[in-house]
């Protein structure tokens, strides 16, 4: 059975990590721009056909934001967590735990940019709840460019119950507050951590807040009180990659 993965990005990062897996790509006529230019040279290099379509045909084939490119390719196996993996893979790492919670996130576009920013900061695994919250779907495939099949993603029955089990392994759980007195920037955030950011706009639920052993916040300067998710989550996750560094 074969799928589609549409997307300058989401397509270049499919022919990097699985160009077996593609059947071939199809690209706008009349494309000459310089990343069109390079994801044809990829796909030549990887003996991949790149055949030429009107924008209406491609239209026809997604009704998405294909960016005028559309690979064709089997299924992609994506392996599937369970809450019951969550100890499996934090044996198996190497140096301090680097966890991310989302308590509640139901849209797909960020969620696909939660797991994007993962990726980028070398978060070992992303911990959602099963009901009321995104799942992985092409949207969030898309919006993530390939790191929703390199980041484990792992929906839970019980998110409180799973912050709890995370302490008893020694791990650290920061949750995200725009109350919190200490900021991010303030915390020592060194060791093993769990960083759990809240829904859009209702942030954190209140158990799960109790469940934290310490509240953060980002410091705001402008009139603006708080930020979207997915950029709140950048931003933190990449104060915790800067602290380690030093």
């Amino acid at each position: 059975m074969s799928e589609i993965v549409y997307g300058i990005h989401a397509v270049e990062v499919l022919l990097k990590r699985n160009s077996d897996k593609v059947e071939k790509v199809f690209m706008q006529k009349n494309r000459h721009d310089q990343r069109s230019h390079k994801l044809v040279k990829l796909a030549q290099s990887k003996n991949i056909s790149v055949i030429q379509k009107e924008r209406h045909e491609l239209d026809e084939m997604t009704d998405q934001r294909h960016q005028g490119v559309i690979a064709v390719c089997q299924a992609l196996k994506q392996k599937n967590y369970h809450e019951k993996h969550i100890p499996e893979l934090l044996n198996n790492l190497v140096g301090d735990s680097f966890i991310l919670i989302l308590d509640g996130v139901t849209d797909p576009h960020n969620l696909g940019a939660c797991l994007r920013s993962a990726d980028a900061a070398g978060v070992n695994m992303v911990i959602a709840p099963k009901d009321n919250a995104a799942s992985i779907t092409d949207v969030v495939r898309k919006v993530a460019c390939g790191a929703a099949e390199a980041v484990p993603f792992i929906p839970v029955t019980n998110l409180s119950r799973t912050i709890k089990q995370l302490q008893e392994k020694g791990i650290w759980v920061y949750g995200t507050a725009g109350e919190a007195e200490q900021d991010i920037y303030q915390a020592n955030m060194t060791g093993p951590i769990a960083i759990v950011m809240g829904a859009e706009g209702d942030g954190m639920r209140r158990l799960t807040k109790e469940n934290c052993d310490h509240l953060i916040k980002i410091p705001m300067a402008g009139e603006v009180s708080s930020l979207n998710v997915s950029v709140a989550t950048g931003v933190t996750l990449f104060e915790v990659v800067r602290q380690r560094k030093n």
